[in-house]
C-alpha cells in the first residue's frame, strides 16, 4: 500500500515533465497534442452498454492483437471492442487495421483519479492487456470495479524482469491482480510468476497468427516487378544509430545493381535518415517520392503500415534494433512473408522467437556491421541458400500458429464469460 501511494505521489510530482515530453514529441508529431483529455480519463464519446477492452500500447502491439480481436468479436458478437493505446502511431494503425470495428481511445496515465474515470465511463465487461503493460493503479482499480483483466501474449525479458524486481513491493500486487497471464514462452512464464502473477499458462506468440495483409503482399510483388532482377536487401525497423552501421555494411556489398531498402522504425526519424543518406553520397529516393530508379542505391521506406510489402519485395532482410543493445525487433512478420533474415547480437526482446528461427534455418546471426555486410554479400550471391532459408521461414511461421485460439479459451475461463 505504501509503495503504491509513493508511486502515485511521484506521478503527480512529475506531471510537468510529462507535459514537457508531450510538447517535445508534439513538435515532430502534432498528433501527440490531440485528445489530451483522454490521457486524464475524460472522454467525450459515449460508451456502448456491452464492451470488451483491449489495450495495445503502440503499433506493434496493435497489429499483433488482430487475431485476438477477430476472435473476441466472433465469440462475443453482442459486444463492441474498445481499443486503447498510448501513441498516435498506434492509434493510426488501429484505424488502418480495424476501421469502424473498434472504438479507439487513449488509456489514461496511471493516476488513481484518471483510471477511476476510465472504468466509470466505459464499464468494460473485461479487459485484455497486450504483452507487458503493468500499471499498479489501473489494475487495482479494475479489481475494485469488478473488471477481470488478463495479460495476453505476455513477454518479459531477463533484463526487464530485473528492472521490475527492484520495485517488487509495487509491482507484485499489480501482477497478482491479473485474472490470468498467457505467456509466450516457458521462460516468460517463469519470470512473470516470479514477480507475483498467480495464474500463468504458456500459449506461444500471437504474432505468428497475424496474416500479412493480401493487399500489401500484392504491393510488394508490384514493386518487385518494377525493380526487376536486382538483388534487394531490406533493413527493417532500424533504430537511431543503426543506419550509419547499415550503410557501412552496405558499402561492403559489391554486387552490381544491388538495392538497399532502408526502413526506420519510427516515422519521426524519416527526415533525419533522409539527410544522412544525402550526406553519404549514395543515390537515394524516398518511398513518398516514388519507386527507385535503375541507378538508385538506397530506397528510403518513409511509409507506415507497409512492412509486409517491403518483406515481399526483399530477397533478404536485416531486423533492426539488434546491432546496438536495444533488444531487437520481431522477425515473425518477415518469416510469415517468407523472407530470410539476418539479426545482430542483441535480440533479448524476442530471444525465443529469434533462437527458434535460427535453429529452423530461417535466420542467421551476425556479430557486428562487418559481419552484416559480409553476410549480405554472401547470401545475395547464393541463390540456393536463399531459397532454402525462404522455405524454412515459411515453415517456421506456419509451425508456430495457434496461439490466438489458445488465448481465447483461457480468456473465457479466466473472465467467467462463455462465448456463446
Amino acid at each position: 500500500m505504501m509503495a503504491r501511494l509513493a508511486y502515485s505521489l511521484l506521478l503527480y510530482l512529475i506531471t510537468p515533465l510529462i507535459w514537457l515530453r508531450l510538447l517535445w514529441r508534439g513538435r515532430k508529431q502534432p498528433e501527440y497534442l490531440h485528445h489530451l483529455g483522454e490521457r486524464y480519463g475524460f472522454y467525450g464519446q459515449p460508451a456502448p452498454a456491452r464492451l470488451i477492452w483491449v489495450h495495445a500500447v503502440s503499433v506493434g502491439e496493435t497489429r499483433a492483437a488482430q487475431p485476438l480481436i477477430d476472435g473476441l468479436l466472433a465469440r462475443w458478437p453482442e459486444h463492441r471492442i474498445l481499443l486503447t493505446g498510448m501513441t498516435p502511431t498506434g492509434r493510426a494503425a488501429g484505424r488502418e487495421v480495424y476501421g469502424e470495428r473498434v472504438i479507439q481511445a487513449y488509456l489514461p496515465y496511471d493516476y488513481p483519479g484518471a483510471v477511476g474515470r476510465f472504468f466509470h465511463h466505459f464499464r468494460p465487461a473485461f479487459g485484455v492487456l497486450m504483452e507487458t503493460e503493468i500499471w499498479p493503479n489501473l489494475l487495482l482499480t479494475a479489481r475494485r470495479a469488478g473488471v477481470p483483466v488478463a495479460l495476453a501474449n505476455a513477454r518479459l525479458s531477463v533484463r526487464s524482469a530485473r528492472g521490475y524486481g527492484r520495485f517488487r513491493a509495487l509491482v507484485s500486487p499489480a501482477f497478482a491482480a491479473l485474472s490470468g497471464v498467457a505467456a509466450q514462452t516457458a521462460g516468460d512464464a517463469e519470470r512473470l510468476a516470479g514477480l507475483g502473477a498467480t495464474v500463468v499458462e504458456v500459449c506461444g506468440n500471437l504474432k505468428f497468427d497475424v496474416r500479412p495483409p493480401a493487399d500489401k503482399i500484392d504491393l510488394g510483388r508490384q514493386w518487385r516487378q518494377a525493380v526487376g532482377e536486382r538483388p534487394v536487401w531490406l533493413s527493417a525497423s532500424t533504430r537511431e544509430g543503426e543506419e550509419t552501421l547499415v550503410l557501412e555494411a552496405w558499402r561492403q556489398v559489391a554486387i552490381p545493381g544491388a538495392l538497399l531498402v532502408l526502413v526506420p522504425r519510427h516515422p519521426q526519424r524519416f527526415d533525419e535518415v533522409a539527410k544522412l543518406l544525402q550526406q553519404s553520397g549514395l543515390r537515394s529516393v524516398r518511398r513518398s517520392q516514388g519507386l527507385p530508379a535503375a541507378d538508385t542505391e538506397v530506397w528510403l521506406g518513409d511509409s507506415m503500415g507497409e512492412m509486409a510489402a517491403y518483406f515481399s519485395l526483399a530477397d533478404l532482410a536485416f531486423i533492426g534494433g539488434s546491432l546496438l543493445p536495444l533488444g531487437g525487433q520481431n522477425l515473425i512478420e518477415a518469416a510469415a512473408c517468407g523472407c530470410p533474415v539476418l539479426v545482430g547480437p542483441h535480440t533479448f526482446n524476442f530471444l525465443q522467437a529469434t533462437d527458434d528461427a535460427i535453429a529452423a534455418g530461417a535466420a542467421q546471426r551476425v556479430a557486428n556491421a562487418d559481419e552484416l555486410g559480409a553476410g549480405v554479400d554472401a547470401l545475395l550471391r547464393d541463390v540456393g541458400r536463399l531459397a532454402a532459408m525462404r522455405a524454412a521461414a515459411a515453415q517456421f511461421a506456419h509451425a508456430h500458429q495457434g496461439a490466438a485460439e489458445r488465448m481465447l479459451g483461457l480468456i473465457e475461463r479466466w473472465t467467467g464469460r462463455a462465448g456463446r
